[in-house]
């Protein structure tokens, strides 16, 4: 299907712009949404009587949206959420949940506006783009830890879940002994505690 656009569409063309695309994405989302016009005869003459008028009703949207995106881009949004040990999420995050966040925070913005392409279901840093108007996108950043110390830990740079990796790690390593020849184990001696090594194929002399 053919269409006229009435704002600036990602991917597709400025206002204006006569363009072909698939008739299920011009029914369920531009047409209804109000962001192209059928192209044919009648709708180009409306869209040409009216060029001026859309054209500066979008310059002052945009204008109010350049306003709004000095006060979200690059904050954080924290979210508190349980997780396992590996850091998956019982649940996800959504994009209700940032919404939510956003209003909290003192920004309210259309539900649309979050570009979350699937639900965040582990904890770690994202980054999340809010599409405050066609031509004016901003990224926030969204931190989901399991306590506000790990997500302090996260904003610092520190990655959790390798730190918990290597925690762990460090642990089995202290019950190895890295001296010990291959068949041997490390035993403790009664006498001064060192370890000492033997060799389990070894016999006892009569």
């Amino acid at each position: 299907m053919q269409v006229i656009l009435l704002e600036r569409v990602e991917k597709l063309g400025a206002i204006g712009d006569v363009v072909t695309v698939k008739d299920g994405f011009a029914r369920n989302f531009l047409l209804p949404n109000k962001k192209a016009l059928r192209s044919n005869e009648a709708n180009r003459k409306v869209f040409e009587k009216n060029k001026e008028s859309i054209v500066a009703t979008n310059a002052a949207r945009r204008g109010e949206a350049e306003i709004e995106a000095k006060t979200i881009d690059g904050i954080t949004l924290t979210l508190i959420r349980q997780a396992s040990n590996t850091g998956q999420l019982y649940g996800s995050v959504a994009v209700r949940d940032l919404l939510e966040l956003l209003e909290t925070e003192g920004h309210k913005v259309p539900k649309s506006s979050i570009v979350l392409n699937k639900p965040i279901k582990a904890i770690g840093l994202y980054e999340v783009k809010v599409a405050l108007h066609p031509e004016v996108s901003v990224t926030v950043k969204v931190n989901v830890a399991r306590s506000p110390e790990e997500a302090e830990m996260q904003a610092s740079g520190v990655n959790v879940m390798e730190a918990m990796f290597e925690k762990d790690e460090a642990g089995f390593v202290e019950d190895y002994d890295p001296n010990a020849e291959p068949g041997m184990t490390a035993e403790v001696s009664s006498n001064d505690d060192a370890p000492v090594a033997r060799n389990d194929d070894e016999t006892t002399e009569g």
